[in-house]
């Protein structure tokens, strides 16, 4: 039976391990799966002043929590994502836009899976963006 190996970004990961008992980041074989992730600071507090500035945010610190489970960017196969919309009829270009400029610097040709979805709230007042993906670990032959 394959071994599961749960992770926690360091600080704010630990700080969600105690206080909400979960983990961060699950690692089975060469797959890794992580929980959402918002654009919080290592104390899980929200800090950034654009929307922009918070997908960055989100997005380095699903870098994180990949990394600390052995995965990176790179593998990601699979995204979906949260968002207090913008719009009306749509999450809003504002938020279209920023994620497909993040995937372009940190994919590079590789062109995952992604589901974008609009939601009413998130977890952290103010908070309009979480991302949870799936990485599956290529060897460096492949």
């Amino acid at each position: 039976m394959t071994k599961l190996e749960f992770f926690d970004t360091p600080g704010y990961g630990q700080i969600a391990r105690t206080r909400n008992r979960y983990s961060q980041a699950l690692r089975i074989g060469d797959r890794v799966e992580i929980s959402g992730q918002g654009g919080w600071d290592a104390d899980f507090t929200l800090t950034t002043t654009s929307l922009r500035d918070e997908i960055a945010k989100a997005c380095d610190n699903v870098e994180k929590t990949l990394a600390a489970a052995g995965a990176s960017w790179r593998d990601v196969v699979n995204i979906h994502s949260y968002h207090v919309p913008t719009a009306v009829d749509s999450i809003g270009d504002e938020h279209m836009s920023e994620m497909v400029a993040q995937f372009r610097q940190r994919l590079g040709d590789i062109a995952p899976l992604w589901t974008a979805v609009g939601v009413e709230a998130l977890a952290l007042p103010e908070q309009h963006i979480e991302i949870e993906v799936v990485a599956i670990v290529r060897s460096d032959s492949e």
